[in-house]
C-alpha cells in the first residue's frame, strides 16, 4: 500500500508531541461515510517485553465474504516512550509500516483504540486516519475519557459518551449481555457509520474481527520473539 506524504516530523518529547498532537487534532474530518467498505484493515500494536521494540499487526478484513485477504506483521524499535494520552506517537510508526505491506489498499481502518473519544480529541485511529487520508474508526476495550450510561442488554445497543455537552463516542454493546466497546470517530466517518461498521464486522465475540486477529497476531508474534524480534528493526 502505498502512503500519502508524511505531514510531520516524529517527535521526541512528550511537550513537542502534545503541541504537534493539537495542530493535527483540527485535521480531523467528521462526515457521513462516502461509500460503504468492503476491506477495512484492522490494527493493533504490542511491545516487547523490554518496551524497546513494537510489533504492529494489519489483518485485511473482507466485509462482504467475511474472511481475511491478508495479514502482515513488523516490528521496529520504538522511538517514542509511553506516555498515556500519546500512544499514537509511540504505535503509528509500526502501524504505518504494517500498512506499506498490504497488497491491496484498504476502504477503512479499524483501530484497537480511541478516535476523537480522546483528552485533546486526536486518538490513534484519528492519527492513522489523517496520515493515511482514509476512512478510520477507533474501537477501544476501554474508555480513555468522558461519561456516559451502561447501555442496554441487547446486541446493538448504545448510549453516548460525553465529555460535558459534546458527543465523543459511543458505548456500543457488540453481543447480548457482555460488555460493551468505546467506539469513536477516528477520520472521514461519523458516529453513526462507525457503529454500524464495528457491528458489521462483529460476528461470534465482543471485539470486532479485524481488530480481534490483529490482536491476536500481535499476541502471537510478541510470544515467538520474547527478547527481541528475528527480523532487524528500522
Amino acid at each position: 500500500m502505498k502512503l500519502p506524504p508524511p505531514l510531520h516530523v516524529w517527535p521526541r518529547t512528550a511537550l513537542s508531541a502534545l503541541k504537534l498532537q493539537s495542530e493535527l487534532a483540527g485535521r480531523v474530518r467528521v462526515q457521513p461515510l462516502e461509500r460503504w467498505p468492503r476491506r477495512i484493515a484492522g490494527l493493533d500494536a504490542a511491545a516487547s517485553p523490554d518496551g524497546a521494540f513494537l510489533v504492529g499487526g494489519v489483518v485485511l478484513w473482507d466485509l462482504k465474504t467475511a474472511r481475511v485477504l491478508e495479514q502482515h506483521t513488523v516490528w521496529r524499535r520504538a522511538r517514542f516512550p509511553y506516555v498515556p494520552g500519546l500512544l499514537s506517537f509511540r504505535e503509528t510508526p509500526v502501524l504505518l509500516a504494517a500498512l506499506r505491506r498490504l497488497r491491496q489498499p484498504p476502504d477503512l481502518l479499524l483501530c484497537d483504540g480511541q478516535g476523537v473519544a480522546h483528552p485533546r480529541r486526536f486518538g490513534l485511529a484519528s492519527h492513522l486516519g489523517v496520515l493515511c487520508d482514509l476512512p478510520a474508526i477507533g474501537c477501544a476495550k476501554s474508555r480513555l475519557c468522558g461519561q456516559a450510561e451502561e447501555p442496554p442488554p441487547h446486541r446493538g445497543a448504545f448510549t453516548e459518551l460525553k465529555s460535558g455537552n459534546e458527543i465523543i463516542g459511543a458505548v456500543l454493546r457488540t453481543q447480548a449481555g457482555i460488555k460493551p466497546v468505546y467506539v469513536s470517530v477516528g477520520h472521514r466517518c461519523d458516529l453513526l457509520g462507525a457503529i454500524a461498521v464495528v457491528l458489521a464486522c462483529t460476528t461470534r465475540y465482543r471485539l470486532p474481527e479485524p481488530t480481534r486477529l490483529a490482536d491476536r497476531q500481535v499476541a502471537h508474534a510478541r510470544l515467538a520473539a520474547p527478547d527481541r524480534p528475528r527480523t532487524r528493526p528500522t
